[in-house]
């Protein structure tokens, strides 16, 4: 109960920003745009896993068909390669803002963001319905108890019979393509601006700016660190618990750390406090 709690009070922050960030002219900007995008995706991310895993615990019974099985990871591996995609731009806009402030305004307009939003969301799609569709072309053995919360890439590798080199390949592949290459872009961003933030005279600014990315970076090292250690370690039956506790990182750590940061931002918590003072305020009238 708990958790379902926690969870449903990640969601309705997440989708709180979201629509606050549409709404409000004052949060028309580069920033508050990709969070935005970023609030909306974490709702989806977190609605692929969370609900079936949620009515597993409160049925005790666990029982999924093969088709939604393989919709349900084919859906986790496409907004997941997303939010790889998403947290790298983030990371290069946070780059322009702080490296670059006389350029930003023409570098990050409102048409390159939304193509590089548009490129976040559909650019993992064709990979990843294709790799869905070769796991589960793969010849099962008998045994269909899948040892995960959810359905995903490394449980699935360990119930295919035969040789599984292939789609093993496919799997390194797909992880230094969209987990390892982003992560090398985000380390290569922030270099740069923990380099500029250094050399700011100011102790109120260098403090400030630290406080706009360190949030941020945390969630970074969190979702990168256990999502490569999952999927570049994909067969291995020593450390199955190990696995599954990094995938709740991945999966439900990282959306709540992210609600946190994202709740940090001036524009959005001085918004949210006037949205729930007038509520409380129509309240008490009636």
């Amino acid at each position: 109960m708990e958790q379902m709690i926690s969870n449903f009070f990640t969601t309705f922050i997440e989708m709180s920003h979201h629509i606050i960030s549409l709404i409000e002219p004052t949060l028309k900007t580069p920033m508050y745009f990709f969070i935005s995008n970023f609030s909306f995706l974490e709702i989806c991310y977190v609605s692929v896993t969370l609900p079936r895993m949620l009515l597993d615990l409160w049925t005790q019974k666990g029982n999924i068909s093969f088709f939604a099985c393989a919709t349900q990871m084919c859906f986790f591996l496409i907004l997941g390669a997303t939010e790889c995609f998403l947290l790298a731009v983030m990371a290069y806009d946070r780059y322009v803002a702080i490296c670059n402030p006389l350029h930003y305004p023409l570098v990050m307009s409102h048409k390159i963001c939304v193509r590089l939003v548009v490129g976040c969301w559909v650019i993992a799609i064709p990979f990843h319905v294709g790799q869905t569709c070769q796991i589960f072309s793969l010849p099962f053995c008998d045994s269909n108890q899948i040892h995960h919360f959810f359905c995903d890439i490394p449980p699935m590798l360990k119930l295919a019979c035969g040789d599984s080199f292939v789609n093993e390949m496919m799997v390194y592949v797909f992880a230094v393509l969209f987990v390892t290459v982003p992560f090398m872009l985000i380390l290569g961003s922030y270099s740069r601006i923990i380099s500029t933030i250094l050399k700011l005279p100011s102790n109120t600014g260098r403090a400030k700016a630290f406080s706009t990315c360190s949030s941020h970076l945390i969630v970074v090292l969190l979702f990168y660190g256990s999502a490569s250690i999952t999927y570049l370690n994909s067969r291995s039956n020593q450390y199955e618990g190990t696995d599954k506790l990094l995938s709740l990182f991945y999966t439900i750590l990282t959306p709540d750390v992210q609600s946190i940061d994202i709740q940090r931002y001036r524009g959005i918590k001085k918004i949210s406090s006037q949205i729930i003072s007038l509520s409380w305020r129509n309240m008490k009238d009636k």
